[in-house]
């Protein structure tokens, strides 16, 4: 399978105006054969708009959107996505297993009843009316719709809201069955644990413009500070004084350090406690280098504000 052949969705250049208001500004996303893509960006980032365009649901202003190398809003590329939507409007007095055989029909090879169920756990909801299900269980079969077609690429916007742990981790392990299967798959979520654990790349939008594209690992990257934990006779003022430290905590018997210069940190803490115990060394989180991406673009922005005012 040759690169263009891997590249199942696209956007290139893709401007979105609503009246004054750009939503996207240029924007380039792909989404590549059996990879998952993980969609970040705080709330008006341009995520939902950059979705649409990919469904099909509105056209680009300039740039182009792809789908399967075709016209988002042509059948044949439909036929081959699921899609789970953050606000979904299903009949409800239908029960589950009517719902899927519905949305199963629409499709030219889709899976079986139980096959679906099974995977996105609905197994015991198939005879009771949608209208009767709790949120998280409602959830629970939007995705099971999303998946009965069988996609090659499933779109999951915020799909683990509602849920409960064990649902969650349910919805987890089925969507890495399907990537490993060779489904791709398209994610949006404010859980960024949930990106942490899924993502093959994420892709960090922030006033319409993709700030960054890479793996979890090179985002984590951009961020210098670290945190430090260990047992130590050194109070957190004391330590808190250091240069290169920027916090200090003590926290259930452990000293708690935020700083950009770990190794630094870490050999003075060294030579002043000979007693020094369980230190650990950790990086930035993927939320601590989102919170500073989408903060630094925010800032940048700001400033070409004034200056164009």
């Amino acid at each position: 399978m040759n690169t263009a052949e891997q590249v199942v969705a696209r956007l290139a250049g893709a401007i979105k105006r609503y009246g004054s208001l750009t939503a996207l500004d240029g924007a380039d996303l792909l989404v590549r054969h059996g990879e998952l893509l993980a969609l970040l960006g705080p709330n008006g980032a341009g995520k939902t708009t950059a979705i649409a365009l990919l469904l099909g649901l509105i056209r680009v202003d300039e740039g182009s959107a792809q789908l399967f190398g075709g016209d988002p809003q042509a059948i044949e590329p439909r036929r081959r996505i699921g899609v789970m939507l953050q606000h979904a409007e299903l009949p409800p007095t239908l029960r589950v297993g009517e719902l899927l055989r519905l949305t199963a029909s629409y499709y030219p090879n889709p899976r079986s009843l139980q096959e679906s169920a099974a995977l996105a756990g609905v197994t015991d909801l198939l005879k009771r009316p949608y209208a009767k299900l709790s949120g998280g269980q409602q959830r629970r079969v939007q995705f099971a719709l999303a998946l009965c077609g069988r996609p090659e690429l499933l779109f999951l916007d915020e799909p683990t809201v509602g849920m409960d742990i064990e649902a969650r981790q349910q919805l987890w392990a089925t969507i890495r069955q399907l990537i490993s299967e060779g489904c791709a798959v398209l994610l949006t979520t404010h859980y960024l644990e949930e990106a942490e654990a899924l993502a093959d790349r994420v892709c960090v939008m922030s006033h319409g413009k993709v700030i960054h594209e890479g793996t979890v690992e090179t985002l984590r990257a951009r961020v210098a500070q670290k945190r430090i934990r260990c047992v130590t006779t050194l109070t957190a003022t004391a330590v808190g004084s250091w240069p290169g430290v920027s916090e200090t905590r003590l926290q259930d018997g452990r000293l708690h350090i935020v700083t950009a210069e770990a190794e630094a940190v870490v050999r003075r803490l060294l030579e002043a406690d000979l007693q020094l115990s369980e230190l650990e060394v950790q990086r930035a989180g993927l939320a601590e280098a989102f919170t500073e991406l989408t903060r630094d673009a925010a800032t940048s922005v700001a400033s070409d504000q004034r200056e164009a005012a």
